[in-house]
């Protein structure tokens, strides 16, 4: 998970809700971010765009669709392992 926010604000005008589910942020690293770099998860427009909106952009890891899955399952009161017809 990452964390990208404005160098001159930093972390401390974070929404409270966003530092709860986030924890204690650490430093990683400064970038100049333009809309011409390239993220490998994140469009650069929309990063610039929420850290000037929001104050942050918050980057998820790619969803498991296997955990998606078996989340899925959970919820509708199923066994999380898919099984075969034989019940293997």
């Amino acid at each position: 998970m990452f964390l990208y926010v404005d160098k001159k604000s930093g972390v401390k005008n974070l929404p409270d809700a966003l530092k709860g589910i986030f924890g204690t942020p650490l430093h990683v690293m400064d970038m100049l971010l333009t809309p011409e770099r390239n993220l490998g998860r994140a469009e650069a427009n929309k990063v610039l765009a929420d850290i000037k909106e929001k104050g942050f952009y918050l980057q998820l890891p790619p969803a498991d669709e296997n955990n998606l899955l078996a989340e899925h399952r959970i919820s509708q009161g199923l066994d999380p392992h898919i099984r075969n017809n034989h019940g293997s």
